[in-house]
């Protein structure tokens, strides 16, 4: 093929990750004779959802954690996953707070801390400014809600942490139903013993071979020639309907593209403001130990600005293997540059400073940026997304999945949205 290659295909789908290949799957059901593309800009598929196979650790690019609340759903990958292990897991989470580990969500948990500290944090709760309009920022959101002792002691530091960015200019729903609310009823309910409340994740799922697996029941489903890797869009035609690569000119009827939304816009020439589309990137660091460590825990929440990571999670707990395995997680604003060896050290450091570490010695290590990894969700990023998406859709082009709504959503969300599109278009 050249550049002057012109091809045809009723959809064109850009980004191999679990929307483009979901979507693909779906439309292929309800369309067998049709020709769906997909193209990826990377040497292989998977996107985010890739694994990484080294020295017998199994790592993600990050933790992928599956949290199915759709059975069908769960149902319809697992048949395309013959003879592969797929544990469920009661998951088991902690926060660390000052030395203690207190349970997964904090606000729920607030008994569990020092009496002083637990007696303040209910007092203002009781006392928050609750105001009669609606808050206007997450940050105000979670001081009128929660009240100024719980929000100060995990949630602003860790989600400062985590988005790597001021929560004041995040929108009030930026987390939307992964957000673990709580009124006094809900809290003081938690208190019961023997009650414990672990948030929409109480449960999760995980293959054997990683995460990768549901890339390869995806994949199972279609054509070989279906998906085409190293293949970049450059830019989609919209008057001629035609997406454009460095190898061919391909006419389409329809456009699903899971791309960043911004970069999507760039592709098609229109008019958008790049100023509100802004997100963290994540760090992680993979990293493998000769022997077993802490036992009982499958990730933990760092709200403590000393430290350099906000999470951890532990593989080797999942399947119960005999080395540690550790993801490590460190958030840092879009353009950040990373000296990793260097942070690599730094957190061995602390996972030594926590405990997690003791005289183990590290025997594998791998790291991967993801950029970008949370979406920063404002007032003017909602909008702007609506604007553009519902103006592209007009011109045959659908935008989905978590950087294509520009939103915070699973990947079962992302299955489920790509299924409803493939139905209407």
């Amino acid at each position: 093929m050249s550049a002057d290659t012109i091809e045809s295909a009723d959809v064109v789908v850009i980004g191999a990750g679990a929307s483009g290949l979901g979507f693909a799957n779906w439309y292929r059901e309800l369309h067998p004779e049709a020709r769906v593309l997909v193209l990826e800009a990377d040497s292989e598929p998977g996107g985010y959802c890739k694994t990484v196979v080294q020295d017998g650790f199994v790592w993600d690019y990050s933790g992928h954690f599956f949290h199915f609340k759709h059975p069908a759903i769960e149902s319809w990958l697992r048949a395309r996953m013959p003879g592969q292990e797929v544990r469920t897991i009661v998951k088991q989470s902690a926060i660390r707070y000052a030395g203690l580990d207190i349970d997964f969500p904090f606000q729920k948990n607030i008994h569990q801390l020092p009496k002083d500290e637990f007696l303040e944090c209910l007092v203002d709760l009781y006392f928050r400014p609750t105001g009669e309009d609606a808050p206007t920022s997450f940050k105000e959101m979670l001081y009128r809600r929660l009240g100024t002792a719980i929000t100060e002691k995990f949630l602003r530091p860790y989600n400062e942490k985590l988005y790597a960015t001021d929560l004041d200019r995040l929108d009030p729903d930026a987390m939307g139903r992964f957000f673990p609310h709580a009124d006094i009823p809900d809290i003081i309910a938690n208190m019961r013993p023997g009650t414990k409340d672990g948030g929409y994740n109480a449960t999760f799922t995980y293959p054997e071979g990683g995460a990768i697996q549901y890339i390869h029941a995806l994949l199972s489903g279609l054509p070989p020639e279906t998906v085409s890797c190293n293949e970049r869009v450059t830019a989609i035609d919209l008057g001629a309907r035609e997406v454009v690569t460095a190898k061919r000119r391909i006419r389409f009827r329809s456009v699903v593209s899971s791309a960043p939304l911004p970069a999507l816009a760039r592709m098609c020439d229109v008019a958008h403001d790049p100023s509100v589309f802004t997100s963290n990137q994540v760090l992680v660091f993979n990293l493998g130990f000769d022997r077993k460590g802490q036992r009982g825990i499958h990730w933990m929440y760092f709200p403590d600005r000393e430290l350099s990571f906000y999470r951890v999670g532990w593989y080797d707990n999942i399947f119960d293997t005999d080395r540690m395995s550790l993801y490590v997680e460190i958030g840092a604003p879009h353009g950040a540059t990373f000296d990793v060896d260097a942070l690599r050290a730094r957190v061995l450091h602390d996972l030594v400073r926590e405990g997690i570490v003791t005289d183990h010695q590290l025997v594998s290590h791998h790291h991967v940026v993801l950029d970008p990894a949370y979406v920063h969700i404002t007032k003017a990023s909602l909008m702007e997304t609506q604007r553009l998406r519902d103006g592209l859709a007009l011109a045959g082009v659908h935008s989905v999945g978590r950087y294509g709504g520009w939103t915070y959503c699973s990947i079962e969300d992302n299955l489920l949205e790509t299924q409803a599109l493939a139905r209407i278009i």
